[in-house]
């Protein structure tokens, strides 16, 4: 059998096999399934730029200060929702 051969039928086998994780993801809660896409996107990120970690702390950081000195208000996730729906 040739290595052609040999890649087309692994690439078969997967496609199968793929088709049927998806069918699977399908019959998970969309909280499951979001669980899923995180974990598939944090799998491709193999390299992250110098200074993000720190600069999404310091976000983080600034953000609960304006919360705990009350210089902003909190809003629920159901507030933001209802907002961008219109």
């Amino acid at each position: 059998m040739l290595n052609s051969e040999i890649g087309l039928e692994r690439c078969a086998l997967m496609a199968t096999k793929l088709k049927q994780v998806i069918e699977n993801i399908k019959k998970l809660s969309a909280d499951e399934r979001a669980l899923v896409a995180h974990c598939l996107i944090s799998s491709l990120e193999t390299h992250q730029e110098e200074g993000v970690e720190e600069a999404w702390a310091d976000l983080a950081e600034k953000r609960y200060a304006e919360l705990v000195s009350g210089d902003v208000e909190p809003v629920s996730w159901e507030e933001v929702k209802k907002e961008v729906k219109g």
